[in-house]
């Protein structure tokens, strides 16, 4: 590679996270307001340019904390964003991730040093975002349901376990579908992927459900 040749240069690379929750049936995806040009006072997700002193999931750990306060979470890489127009500033090319996490165990900052708000949006009412993150969102969101299908995703939304009623709503919420009770319980036992506890919980009744946890590194069992 010839450093000096003017196409290497000025050049960069984004980090940038699609993280997901689930509340009471709805799927939301956090998104900040940008204090500072470029866009600044428009929604995007979270997101910034990479150090080049570190590791690409370290990068984007390290934007996560400061402008969210989230930390120790799981991501995971779900597509690069390539194209020559996509930040006003320079070239940038945008490594995304994708996570699933239960918002109510994190404080969430709602004003840091580069963001004036913070919030969990429904995913059907994401406003126009910064640079593509529309785009990067879209994408996101059809991973997050193949995901969601074929592998245990979502055990880092439920780590400690959850009752069958508490995860169809999940199921149902991210692929936009209904199931019949009876059907989706027999379903998801079927794959192998959860297991039953000795615990049981109260979920939206007064009748205590049986909890189940995911089993740990379940792939490629199309769920539904």
């Amino acid at each position: 590679m010839d450093k000096k040749n003017p196409k290497y240069q000025n050049q960069g690379i984004h980090v940038v996270s699609a993280l997901f929750t689930v509340e009471k049936g709805i799927t939301k995806v956090l998104i900040i307001k940008r204090k500072y040009d470029p866009y600044q006072g428009m929604w995007a997700l979270v997101s910034g340019a990479l150090y080049n002193d570190e590791e690409v999931l370290d990068g984007l750990k390290r934007e996560l904390k400061e402008k969210t306060g989230i930390e120790n979470i799981h991501l995971e890489l779900f597509d690069v964003f390539s194209r020559v127009d996509r930040s006003p500033a320079m070239r940038m090319v945008g490594i995304a991730y994708l996570g699933i996490v239960d918002k109510e165990k994190f404080h969430l900052l709602k004003e840091t040093l580069k963001t004036t708000d913070a919030d969990w949006i429904p995913i059907d009412k994401i406003p126009k975002l910064a640079f593509d993150h529309n785009e990067i969102l879209e994408k996101a969101i059809e991973v997050l349901k193949i995901r969601i299908r074929k592998t245990d995703l979502l055990r880092h939304l439920y780590p400690v376990g959850f009752t069958m009623p508490e995860i169809q709503k999940v199921y149902e919420s991210i692929l936009n579908r209904t199931f019949d009770r009876r059907n989706f319980r027999k379903k998801l036992l079927s794959t192998g992927m959860i297991e039953e506890t000795p615990r049981a919980e109260k979920f939206e009744g007064n009748k205590p459900a049986k909890v189940y946890i995911f089993k740990e590194n379940q792939i490629d069992k199309d769920v539904f």
